[in-house]
């Protein structure tokens, strides 16, 4: 049917079925920042994907359009050194901006960039001019997305951060029928690797730093509770719509996966010994995922934020 087609009818009719995207992964590098004595680092990893206007590179084989994915791995390169990092969201912007504007070609693109969580070093307090630790408390994220003509559209995120609390948690008066074979906890480990994604919509002009640290610590308040009693969970999925709720009183949409570490306490009776839950064997689940999405004014989120 498609071997005597005119190309320009080809285009034409496969071109909205076809997602010609491609694009450069794994960049990865550090960026090196001093003032004075004092040098701060940005280690990174971008994705960046395009689109281009003619599918003519999978169709014929007519590769004149096509940007060579290690020329997309350079132009991140070169824009890191020239603009730096100031937030990962702006990085990713600029990604975009860059391909946007200096290629007539392009269609869509997309970057995503995710940070390698190193802090600084601190000793008796001081914080160190050069030294870094690594700290495994979360992986901050985000994307940035624009079709030609149409608005950028910014994301951002966090994930791998572990949660535990040790009581304060349970889980009873499910569905129960002849399959049912888990007994009722009405006190046991709440634990859970999370992922929360949020949309900042065609917004682009906010603190991106500020925001995703004030969105850190409203996860955190939300799961925990006041720190002098916290606060009783009675499943999984309420404390992910908790932690929603929250977070979405300061950002437009939000995503979150709580990846269940189950801890079951150990009989000890055999071994002679009673086991107040001080040793627990540990299982891992997959929850489901759980959207929420809460359409505001553009103003309305930025009055929020502050």
């Amino acid at each position: 049917f498609y071997h005597n087609r005119n190309p320009h009818d080809l285009y034409r009719i496969l071109s909205p079925f076809l997602n010609c995207e491609y694009g450069k992964n794994t960049i990865k590098f550090l960026r090196l920042h001093r003032e004075g004595k004092k040098q701060f680092v940005k280690e990174v990893e971008v994705c960046a994907h395009l689109r281009l206007t003619s599918p003519q590179e999978y169709l014929e084989g007519n590769n004149s359009l096509v940007i060579p994915t290690d020329t997309i791995k350079n132009i991140v390169l070169v824009l890191a050194k020239k603009n730096g990092i100031p937030s990962l969201e702006q990085f990713a912007i600029d990604i975009c901006n860059h391909f946007m504007t200096t290629f007539c070609q392009v269609a869509y693109v997309k970057a995503y960039v995710q940070e390698v969580p190193w802090q600084r070093l601190h000793e008796d307090g001081v914080p160190h001019i050069h030294s870094f630790i690594c700290v495994p408390d979360g992986i901050r994220f985000c994307e940035a997305e624009q079709c030609r003509n149409g608005p950028l559209m910014v994301f951002a995120g966090i994930k791998d951060l572990k949660l535990m609390k040790t009581t304060q948690s349970g889980f009873e008066g499910f569905y129960k029928n002849e399959h049912t074979t888990l007994p009722e906890r009405h006190d046991r480990i709440l634990c859970g690797e999370l992922f929360c994604k949020w949309s900042y919509g065609e917004c682009k002009d906010f603190d991106f730093n500020c925001i995703w640290k004030k969105i850190r610590e409203c996860i955190l308040e939300a799961f925990a509770g006041p720190p002098d009693c916290g606060e009783y969970s009675p499943s999984y999925q309420k404390t992910v719509n908790c932690i929603q709720m929250f977070v979405l009183s300061r950002v437009q949409v939000i995503e979150v996966v709580l990846n269940n570490t189950f801890y079951n306490v150990v009989d000890m009776k055999n071994l002679g010994l009673t086991n107040d839950k001080e040793v627990s064997k540990c299982f891992k689940y997959l929850t489901a995922l759980f959207r929420n999405t809460q359409p505001q004014s553009t103003a309305a989120v930025l009055y929020k934020i502050k």
